[in-house]
């Protein structure tokens, strides 16, 4: 079959490799339908590696060079020995996490912030740039009819932007910032709306992205200014203290210096986007204003479903 494969930073192929062989005990074979293009397949592109392991994995012995793709919806083709879930024909969504069974943080379904736990399109033999990958069953998202391919194919980056929402502890009423309107930026932005924020401000430098947003309902668009900002805070704040959880989705340093000087006294910075290289951090306001700055990396395995029927609440409230 054909893969796009890693081999080095600024070094892609379209390969011939072997296709996946029949599934193994509790795992799925697979046809991806649809695959997106995450900002860490860019940064691997062009930096890498960072992710991509040079040493074979601890956990599934994967290396370079590697089949990329890990936001992905699938068909399943087939299945292995103790699957229950699936069936061949199901449609499925990829949950990259590949979670080591009984490690610390696996245990508490937090296996995303473990050093051991691998990734589908970095360090597993499969991803979803080739045309067939093979898949542990806890890893599909099973899709209804309701839901379609391309749908599926963001259920991994919208579970990223519920679970950095979910972070935030946003109750009704709340008011948002976030910086970036990248896939990212915005997918929190609606994710907020949906956990209950009445004001939403999604800040973003560039006019393109400005315009393509803009007609989002609920959604208050700026080029993220200070001017524009501080006249967001005065109007759409409680008593003009400040934006309860901004989500720093850009990896910008002065994004993230936006945050901290528009969040109210006792707020969140919630840090979503990646810096290529460490920024400045203003420790001092963060201390002076009581600030929780909250680091967001991933998701729980778990998290998928629950981005599954907010698609499909979404698609039926005409949303």
């Amino acid at each position: 079959m054909k893969a796009l494969r890693f081999h080095a930073a600024k070094d892609l192929r379209l390969d011939a490799v072997p296709a996946p062989s029949s599934p193994g005990p509790g795992q799925v074979l697979v046809r991806v339908l649809q695959c997106g293009i995450c900002g860490s397949d860019l940064h691997e592109y062009t930096d890498g590696p960072q992710l991509i392991p040079i040493e074979p994995h601890p956990f599934t012995g994967a290396t370079a060079p590697q089949i990329l793709g890990h936001e992905f919806s699938a068909r399943v083709e087939a299945v292995g020995p103790g699957v229950r879930r699936l069936k061949v024909g199901d449609r499925v969504s990829a949950v990259p996490h590949l979670n080591v069974p009984g490690e610390y943080f696996s245990r508490r379904n937090l296996g995303h912030v473990s050093s051991e736990t691998a990734l589908v399109g970095f360090s597993w033999e499969w991803g979803g740039m080739g045309e067939l990958a093979l898949l542990p069953e806890e890893n599909c998202v099973p899709l209804p009819d309701s839901v379609d391919d391309t749908q599926g194919a963001l259920v991994e980056p919208a579970s990223v932007a519920l679970n950095a929402v979910d972070l935030a502890e946003l109750r009704a009423g709340s008011a948002v910032l976030v910086t970036g309107a990248g896939p990212i930026g915005a997918l929190v932005a609606l994710c907020a709306l949906a956990s209950g924020a009445t004001s939403v401000v999604l800040a973003e430098p560039n006019a393109f992205r400005r315009e393509l947003l803009a007609g989002l309902p609920g959604i208050t668009v700026c080029d993220g200014g200070p001017d524009a900002l501080a006249d967001l805070v005065a109007t759409l704040t409680d008593d003009g203290r400040g934006f309860d959880a901004p989500f720093e989705c850009a990896g910008h340093e002065r994004a993230l210096d936006s945050c901290v000087e528009t969040v109210k006294p006792t707020g969140a910075v919630i840090q979503v986007g990646l810096f290529v290289s460490a920024p400045r951090v203003n420790v001092f306001r963060i201390s002076e204003k009581a600030l929780r700055y909250q680091g967001s990396w991933g998701f729980p395995i778990t998290i998928g479903q629950r981005v599954v029927a907010l698609i499909e609440a979404c698609r039926w409230s005409g949303s």
